[in-house]
């Protein structure tokens, strides 16, 4: 964590016979394409959880989102665990080490909260998931990222989706907010049917609410969440490289994530393409870092 920051303050580990229920960590670097630099994307992480420090004192307060306490009334329950060492232009490295520290987690019980970085840093989150399956993923985006290779790499930021779609421990991926163009050619999109993958778009959240999004994720199943911040509205979340208007409200993103888990139960949560550079006035970041909150306190309220 540069300069020493954790998120809302939270501690690096909790006290022996306390319970933990899950581990925030980042990785600044997944699987960048041939001349493409995601420094940008790397200066995320830091961003968010200055971003949390103005709410470290809050803790205690009633939060509206949330309808109570963040930890609902019990002992902190969540830890900081800092940074997965990540290099630029490393990419088999990089996937090894967040794969790694993310069956660490599974291991110990909790449930992994990651923030990237790009795109790319979920297919090895998804990955490490592969013991501990069968798990739903619900992703919000802008974007289908469903391109099988780009320049001779297969695990990029346009390809988490169909990497995803090929692992056996993925039982299903509803796709939410989809909208305008980018990653989606016309065989992107074919294959992504072919593989019946239940794509809602924006259009579709804004008319029908987001039940028309959480009625596809099996009652009681584990679901992974994957956040691309260029879900949202640039009017919300400006700091992103591809804008799009017509996107989901904060108040949107944060029903998905509860009725998640109300619905199903959250076995996994990543946060991914806040673009500092392109920021205003840290509003994308204070977004992303609130919404962070919003899923540790859905986590806390699982049984």
């Amino acid at each position: 964590m540069s300069g020493g920051l954790s998120f809302l303050g939270l501690p690096g580990q909790l006290a022996e016979g306390e319970v933990l229920r899950a581990v925030i960590y980042s990785a600044a670097h997944g699987s960048t394409y041939p001349g493409k630099d995601s420094s940008g994307y790397a200066l995320a992480a830091d961003a968010i959880r200055a971003a949390s420090q103005e709410d470290a004192a809050l803790m205690e307060h009633w939060d509206f989102d949330l309808g109570g306490l963040l930890f609902d009334g019990k002992p902190v329950s969540c830890v900081d665990a800092g940074d997965v060492p990540t290099t630029l232009h490393d990419n088999a490295g990089n996937r090894a080490r967040i794969e790694a520290k993310t069956r660490e987690v599974l291991a110990a019980g909790a449930v992994p909260i990651l923030l990237g970085g790009d795109d790319s840093v979920p297919i090895p989150f998804f990955a490490a998931f592969a013991d501990h399956g069968p798990v739903w993923l619900l992703q919000i985006d802008a974007h289908i990222d469903w391109r099988d290779e780009l320049q001779g790499e297969r695990y990029g930021y346009s390809n988490p989706m169909r990497r995803a779609s090929e692992m056996p421990h993925i039982a299903g991926i509803v796709q939410v907010g989809m909208r305008g163009v980018g990653s989606a050619r016309i065989e992107e999109l074919e294959a992504a049917r072919r593989y019946g993958s239940r794509i809602v778009t924006a259009r579709e959240i804004h008319t029908k609410g987001v039940g028309a999004a959480l009625q596809h994720v099996p009652e009681g199943a584990r679901v992974v969440i994957t956040l691309d911040c260029d879900g949202l509205d640039p009017s919300a979340m400006p700091g992103v490289a591809a804008r799009s208007p017509g996107g989901l409200t904060y108040t949107q993103v944060a029903d998905l994530i509860i009725g998640a888990g109300q619905r199903a139960r959250i076995a996994g949560f990543d946060l991914v393409e806040l673009y500092p550079p392109a920021d205003i006035d840290n509003l994308s970041a204070l977004v992303a870092s609130r919404l962070l909150v919003v899923a540790i306190g859905t986590i806390a309220r699982q049984a």
